[in-house]
């Protein structure tokens, strides 16, 4: 049986302007200070990590990894969040998605796609240059405007886009599989890949990929209202990493799991910092450590009332408090006895010439 490493923390939502969040030295003590042991590093700040000049520069690979060293820090995944969402974007999309883009591919569509796909192509080569075997992203999406699809539901539609996007991602799957790097994608409400029939799709269209796999975030299963244990024991092969996050879901007489166009503060599911939440962590550590799941538990902050430092300090002891130190024996092993067949026989009341 295997242990959870961790815990780590996910920058994304802790870049900022000032020190320390504006750097990854920075980043990087901080997180130390706080009792984190592993980062996940977003790719479109080249302030925080350089994606084009890791992709094709060992030394600078190995200088990020000895720079972290320094502080008890080691690199989990590097993430391509946005710009894996860039991969496929439904025309509804393109403006405000066109923000996450360079100007230079603004206003182009498949400029943009282009673009996307070679910074995923480099994410896979500095994985790889770093020492990683996990990679985490989102999909895109081009189906979702027709998620709770009013006229009725068009067969056609839904193959088609899930064709598209398998056939956007085959290339990508591929190269991180030259690179011996799992990409796991996070399931999320607003990607095509959001629950795991969706999941089971895609991964059938892309032929079972060996490198298509699950970033698990029970956050976005429960305000889902999925079934977010059950899940594990149905994918827990195809779960490579894992983001620790809180959430709950009240019902409400007037919205529910869609929001009512609310913001954050009022909907029935929101979001919370660890422990906040309804989440049943310990159950999730226990069914991930019985299937041998050896990833990092990676805390991805995101709450409409707590302030994110206080998520941070917090959340590194929530998390290391639910790691499961594993037992190196079974609790009742003093009482085993050895035996040989004869015994067993005579243990059964089997004798001599007995069928």
């Amino acid at each position: 049986m295997k242990r959870i490493q961790g815990p780590g923390l996910f920058l994304a939502q802790f870049i900022g302007d000032s020190a320390p969040f504006n750097s990854l030295d920075g980043l990087a003590k901080w997180a130390s200070e706080l009792g984190f042991t592993n980062i996940q590093i977003p790719t479109m700040d080249p302030r925080i990590f350089d994606l084009d000049l890791s992709a094709t520069s060992q030394s600078y690979c190995d200088e990020t990894v000895a720079r972290l060293q320094q502080y008890g820090i080691r690199i989990s995944e590097l993430s391509t969040h946005i710009q894996g969402q860039l991969i496929a974007v439904h025309p509804a999309y393109d403006s405000v998605f066109d923000g996450f883009a360079p100007e230079l591919v603004r206003g182009n569509p498949k400029l943009r796609q282009t673009w996307a796909t070679e910074q995923l192509m480099k994410a896979a080569e500095a994985s790889q240059r770093l020492g990683l075997t996990t990679h985490v992203t989102f999909s895109g999406a081009l189906a979702w405007p027709y998620f709770y699809p009013w006229p009725p539901h068009n067969a056609l539609l839904f193959e088609e886009a899930f064709e598209q996007l398998a056939q956007r991602w085959l290339p990508i799957l591929n190269r991180f599989d030259e690179c011996g790097i799992d990409v796991c994608y996070e399931l999320h409400p607003g990607e095509d890949l959001h629950d795991g029939v969706t999941f089971e799709r895609f991964l059938g269209l892309v032929n079972n990929h060996p490198r298509c796999h699950i970033l698990y975030d029970p956050s976005h299963l429960h305000l889902q209202q999925m079934d977010y244990l059950g899940f594990i024991d149905c994918y827990h092969q195809r779960i490579r990493a894992f983001h620790v996050k809180d959430a709950e879901y009240t019902p409400s007489a007037k919205s529910g799991v869609y929001g009512g166009y609310q913001p954050w503060l009022a909907r029935a599911g929101r979001f919370r910092s660890l422990g906040d939440g309804q989440i049943d962590f310990k159950s999730i550590f226990s069914k991930l450590t019985q299937y041998d799941f050896s990833g990092v538990a990676t805390l991805e902050w995101e709450c409409c009332l707590k302030s994110p430092e206080a998520g941070a300090r917090e959340g590194a002891e929530f998390i290391q408090r639910h790691i499961i130190p594993i037992a190196e024996h079974a609790f009742d092993d003093f009482a085993a006895v050895e035996t040989d067949p004869q015994q067993i026989r005579a243990l059964l009341g089997i004798k001599g010439a007995d069928v």
